[in-house]
Formats: structure tokens, sequence, C-alpha cells
């Protein structure tokens, strides 16, 4: 049988959980999901603010979700590692999985 999780890990999970509990930090974190991208182009794609989206990227840089690389005066945003990529499509996975139930049921009624 695995062991329960302690308590300082299971406050970590929570946190981080948190930070993607955040609408518009999913829409940042899936416009990543296979592109590196500067603020502007961000602010573009998702129609934010270039201010919203720095306060977005700040955050989600110090959960370590997000990584940056500077050339020259831009400064480029990634997916921190596979681990962010593969919660964001497992969580997709897990959510069409839920609609897809849901339209077999509506089918059979």
């Amino acid at each position: 049988m695995k062991e329960a999780c302690t308590m300082e890990e299971a406050g970590a999970l929570s946190e981080l959980f948190k930070i993607f509990g955040d609408p518009t930090r999913i829409r940042i974190l899936c416009a990543m999901l296979d592109a590196e991208l500067c603020v502007n182009d961000i602010a573009g794609l998702l129609q934010m603010s270039q201010s919203s989206v720095s306060h977005q990227l700040r955050i989600l840089k110090t959960s370590k979700l997000v990584k940056s690389r500077r050339d020259g005066k831009s400064v480029f945003y990634s997916l921190d590692d596979e681990h962010v990529h593969s919660i964001l499509s497992m969580g997709m996975e897990h959510i069409m999985e839920g609609e897809q139930g849901e339209n077999d049921k509506n089918l059979q009624n």
C-alpha cells in the first residue's frame, strides 16, 4: 500500500494546484504549449494588456511553471519543463473525456 503524502508535500501540491486554478494563467500556459512567446505575443493572442500578462508570468515563473530567455531586448517565455506540459495535457484529456461521456449519455437519451 502506498503511503499518504506528508503535510509538507500536500501543502506544496495544493499551492501548485492553486496556480493552475486561475483561467488566465491556464490560457497563458496553453499558449506556450508548443511555442516560446514574448509578452507582446501573449497579450495579442489572448487579447490582454501587457501589464496583465507580465503580472501572471511573474507568478508562473516564481512557481517554476514558466522559464524565460533573454534575446537582446526581448524576453521569451516557455513552459519550464515537460512536467508542466504533461499536467496541462492530462488535464485537457480528462475534461475532454468527461465531455465525451456527457455527449454519449445525451445520445442515448
